[in-house]
């Protein structure tokens, strides 16, 4: 028995993957899988934010007045404050968001 040629092979095998793209469905997972990465990066982002913002202050008012570092300490401190009260606002965002979301899609049941 004779085995197929090369080029049979290969055409043989662009017919089973075309079939097998068709028969697969479309999912775009982009969107959700990265959604949830980009909240934590905002939140890690204000934090950061918040605490390099009460440094800056800090060194410069030390650096001002020669008492270094009671102001670097105390405006570092309250970076870090200011940093999380934005994370706990943007977390509560986000909640309201997902039950508005979860409250819309029982509406819609």
């Amino acid at each position: 028995m004779a085995e197929p040629s090369n080029q049979d092979r290969l055409r043989a095998l662009e017919t089973k993957i075309k079939q097998a793209k068709q028969a697969e469905p479309t999912v775009n997972h982009m969107k959700k899988d990265y959604s949830q990465a980009q909240h934590a990066w905002r939140m890690v982002t204000e934090l950061v934010a918040g605490m390099l913002i009460g440094f800056v202050i800090g060194y410069g008012l030390d650096y001002a007045f020669g008492t270094m570092p009671i102001f670097l300490v105390i405006f570092i401190f309250l970076g870090f404050a200011a940093g999380v009260k934005t994370v706990i606002g943007s977390a509560q965002e986000l909640q309201r968001k997902l039950l508005d979301q979860s409250s819309s899609k029982d509406g819609e049941n």
